[in-house]
């Protein structure tokens, strides 16, 4: 039997994050969700640890359990530090399998910077260090490097990370077994790099709000515990490791190159020709992920290398009841068709998945049905995210959405001269 774990969140004491992400909030929207397994998040801060110890019950092979729910100690930490005569900011996350290991790092961390300040602390601490010393006092912690492509904290982001992992990590990158895609980008971007093709790619939703627990997730068939599930991953075991689940990378806010202030979406090639500058204001650009990709990969779109663990591309199940019905994703006539549908079916994967055409038409709209159909299809468009701004996707509207692409595409041809 397979199960979604979805290792990446916050809780409420991360910064902008729904005071719902607390061990109830989380264990609740993950039923919903259709999820067994969920990282915790943020064991680093003092108060939220004590919570973590004080409601989730061991279930004696490294995970934890709370209600119906099961739960790995995992945070993230910002390293931010100097190496080669450049500010680094690398986003990194941490597995433990024990109160003991969690409690030996946080008294680490502690010494590199103030764990009550933020659910993801900010540590003056150089990331290969950081990797050699946790290792010595926590050695079955599991390291994954996070959203690794995005421009700003991550390790190959544009503006602050590395233009190769052993750059960053020097002597400990062979203890640094996955890399997480982040939103912005998917699998099938990171196969273009032959130097990725010994990590495993995993996919977590790096929520702060219980509606986006699951956006990305990965599936698993192999014993729920957590030596099992870090071993398929660092195994890249495709019968226990199956596949990820993947937002449309499009949609992350910053799949494309631009510049917010003055609203401008560019793609990676007239970037280049315009030497990376906003054609509006003349100052530089966000540099994107897919730029970021196109320069450091040496393979062309669509290589898949061999082991690869695949995956697939969803949208959230509010998200395609707002587009089939043009209202908003939050209103309360979405909400009463996701009740609906999950209610009828289990959870929100199952409906994603699963469910066909005729099951669904039986208990919501045609269109709402065609909707989820289309997109487990991943038959969409997409108008991509730049500089922080999320892209937007259309389901149905396409027409609607090429012409704004078109449009955008001839003032940019006029601003570029």
């Amino acid at each position: 039997m397979g199960f979604f774990a979805d290792f990446h969140i916050h809780s409420k004491y991360s910064r902008a994050t729904s005071f719902d992400m607390m061990v109830d909030g989380i264990a609740r929207a993950a039923k919903v969700k259709g999820i067994k397994v969920m990282g915790t998040g943020d064991f680093t801060h003092p108060t939220y640890f004590k919570e973590l110890q004080q409601k989730l019950n061991p279930e004696g092979d490294g995970l934890f359990k709370y209600q119906d729910t099961y739960f790995m100690l995992t945070t993230e930490v910002s390293n931010i530090y100097t190496k080669n005569n450049r500010t680094r900011k690398i986003h990194n996350v941490i597995f433990v399998p024990s109160f003991d290991d969690a409690n030996a790092i946080n008294n680490l961390l502690s010494r590199h910077g103030d764990l009550k300040v933020d659910g993801r602390p900010i540590i003056a601490l150089d990331s290969e260090i950081m990797v050699s010393r946790i290792r010595n006092v926590a050695p079955s912690a599991f390291i994954v490097p996070a959203h690794v492509w995005t421009p700003w904290f991550s390790l190959f982001g544009a503006n602050s990370g590395f233009d190769s992992p052993e750059e960053c990590f020097g002597d400990e990158t062979e203890n640094i077994f996955a890399l997480e895609t982040g939103l912005s980008s998917d699998p099938p971007m990171n196969w273009r790099w032959s130097s990725l093709d010994r990590f495993a790619l995993i996919s977590n939703s790096d929520a702060h709000s219980p509606k986006n627990i699951g956006r990305e997730v990965n599936y698993f068939e192999c014993k729920l515990g957590y030596f099992d599930i870090i071993d398929a991953i660092k195994s890249k075991d495709k019968e226990k490791f199956k596949f990820t689940i993947e937002f449309f990378p499009q949609e992350g806010k910053y799949h494309y190159d631009g510049h917010r202030k003055c609203d401008t979406r560019i793609s990676p090639e007239e970037a280049v020709n315009n030497n990376n500058l906003c054609p509006k204001c003349g100052r530089p650009i966000t540099v994107g992920v897919m730029h970021r990709v196109i320069d450091l990969s040496d393979r062309e779109e669509g290589f898949v290398p061999e082991g690869a663990i695949p995956c697939k591309h969803l949208i959230p199940l509010h998200e395609i009841i707002g587009d089939a019905l043009s209202i908003g994703k939050d209103s309360k006539g979405v909400m009463k068709e996701y009740d609906t549908l999950v209610c009828n079916f289990d959870n929100e994967f199952n409906v994603l998945l699963n469910v066909s055409y005729e099951e669904l038409s039986r208990v919501t709209s045609h269109k709402i049905a065609e909707a989820i159909i289309k997109v487990r299809e991943e038959k969409v468009t997409v108008l991509p995210g730049y500089d922080g701004v999320y892209g937007e996707i259309r389901i149905f509207g396409e027409e609607e959405l090429e012409e704004k692409k078109a449009e955008e595409k001839k003032q940019q041809m006029g601003l570029f001269g």
